[in-house]
C-alpha cells in the first residue's frame, strides 16, 4: 500500500456540531493542533453555518449541507497553500460553527427612568421593558466583529450590549413621536417596528438582525400613578357628598349587625346613627335623583376635568412637523403656512387626512377678518 494511500485511509475525519445549550452562537471545532484531515467530511444542519479560517485568514463560508474538504473544491485554500491536487495530507485550519437560528424571550428594559415631555402632565419620567429576538445573518462579519478567537461565544456576551442599543433608540423614539402618555399603550405596537427598524442599521454592522421587537409595558413613576388613581376615583364617585352619605350608613348598617359590649351599647348606637342618615338620605330623595331642596351642608359638586387639548403633526415635503397645539395652527393658516390641503394627524385619527376635512380644523379656514377700512 503507497503513502498516498495510507493517508486516504487514515486520516478520513467527519466534522459536525450538534448544540442543546439554546444560548450559544458560536463553536469552535476543536482537533489537536487544529489539524484538518485532507478528504474531511463537513456536515452543516439547518440552523447553521462553518465558516473556515485557516492560519488567521478567513477562507470560506459554507452553508446547510455535506462537503467533502479537498484542495479542488476549495479554490481559495488551495491558492494560499500552493497545493498540488495529488498531493493529499492534512491542514492546519480552524472551522467556526454559527448558529443562524432565532434566539428567542431575551428581556430589556430601562435601568433608569426616560425623560420625556407630555402634552398633558409636562415633564414626565418612564420607564419601559419588553422582549426582543435575534439572529445571525452574516456569519462572516459576526464572527470578524464581534467573536475574534472566542472558542464558544454565547448569547448572553452581546445581549448587555443589544439592550443598551434598544433603550438608546427607544429614549430617541419616544421623545420624538409627540404620543402622550395615556395613548402610549396603543401605540406599543407601532413603536416597537419604529425602534426596530432603527436598529437595523447598527445590527448590521455586527452581522445580526432583530426579526421582532416588542414593548410590554410602559410606566409612570409611583407617584404620578398615584395621583391619576385618585383622579380617576373622583371620577366614578361622582357626587362625593351622596357617596359619603351612603359609605356610612353601610358602615353603621354593618355595626349594628354587629352588637357588642355593655348593655347593647353598640347596638344602640348604631341603630340611632342608622336613623339619623336615613332621615338625611329621605330628604335628599331617592338615590341616583336630585334632592327636592338643597341642606347646607351638601357639598357642590365637583367641577368636570377640563378637556385634554389635541396635539397636531402635519407632513410636509415627506417630512412630520410638530407637535402643534390648535392655536398654532390657526396662526399658521393665518400666514398661509397651513391650507386645506395640508394633511394632519392626532393621536386617535385614523391615518392622515387633509385639514379641510377634520372638522375640529375646518373652522379655521372660514373664520376670516373682514375686509380693512379703505379697501
Amino acid at each position: 500500500m503507497g503513502i498516498f494511500d495510507f493517508l486516504t485511509g487514515e486520516f478520513i475525519d467527519v466534522i459536525h456540531w450538534t448544540d442543546d445549550t439554546r444560548d450559544t452562537m458560536v463553536w469552535r471545532f476543536e482537533r489537536e493542533d487544529h489539524e484538518i484531515k485532507y478528504g474531511a467530511k463537513l456536515t452543516v444542519r439547518e440552523g447553521q453555518a462553518a465558516v473556515f479560517v485557516h492560519e488567521g485568514q478567513l477562507a470560506d463560508v459554507f452553508t446547510p449541507g455535506l462537503y467533502m474538504l479537498e484542495t479542488n473544491n476549495m479554490p481559495i485554500l488551495t491558492t494560499l497553500n500552493h497545493w498540488d491536487h495529488g498531493f493529499k495530507s492534512p491542514f492546519k485550519s480552524e472551522i467556526y460553527f454559527v448558529s443562524t437560528t432565532r434566539f428567542n424571550d431575551l428581556k430589556w428594559g430601562t435601568k433608569n427612568p426616560i425623560m420625556a415631555r407630555d402634552p398633558e402632565f409636562g415633564p414626565v419620567r418612564l420607564r419601559a421593558y419588553g422582549t426582543y429576538s435575534v439572529r445571525v445573518k452574516d456569519p462572516a462579519r459576526f464572527l470578524t466583529e464581534i467573536v475574534g478567537t472566542d472558542g464558544e461565544f454565547t448569547m448572553d456576551e452581546i445581549s448587555f450590549q443589544i439592550r443598551n442599543i434598544i433603550v438608546q433608540e427607544f429614549s430617541r423614539v419616544i421623545a420624538a413621536s409627540g404620543i402622550p402618555v395615556l395613548d402610549m399603550a396603543a401605540n406599543t405596537a407601532d413603536l416597537g417596528k419604529l425602534i426596530a427598524a432603527e436598529i437595523t442599521g447598527t445590527l448590521d454592522s455586527y452581522g445580526l438582525s432583530m426579526p421582532e421587537l416588542y414593548i410590554e409595558n410602559i410606566s409612570l413613576p409611583p407617584a404620578v400613578e398615584e395621583a391619576l388613581d385618585k383622579r380617576t376615583s373622583m371620577g366614578l364617585a361622582g357626587d362625593l357628598g351622596r357617596f359619603t352619605q351612603y359609605s356610612a350608613a353601610e358602615a353603621m348598617t354593618a355595626a349594628a349587625r354587629n352588637p357588642g359590649g355593655a348593655d347593647g351599647m353598640n347596638a344602640g348606637l348604631g341603630v340611632g346613627l342608622g336613623m339619623a342618615m336615613a332621615g338625611q338620605m329621605a330628604q335628599a330623595g331617592p338615590w341616583g335623583q336630585a334632592p327636592a331642596q338643597p341642606t347646607a351642608a351638601a357639598a357642590p359638586p365637583p367641577p368636570p376635568p377640563p378637556p385634554v387639548e389635541k396635539i397636531w403633526h402635519i407632513a410636509e415635503n415627506g417630512q412630520t412637523k410638530g407637535p402643534y397645539s390648535k392655536a398654532d395652527l390657526g396662526r399658521m393658516v393665518s400666514d398661509g403656512s397651513l391650507t386645506r390641503e395640508t394633511h394632519v394627524w392626532t393621536a386617535g385619527q385614523d391615518g392622515w387626512m387633509i385639514a379641510e376635512d377634520v372638522g375640529e380644523l375646518a373652522q379655521l379656514f372660514t373664520v376670516l377678518p373682514p375686509p380693512p377700512p379703505g379697501s
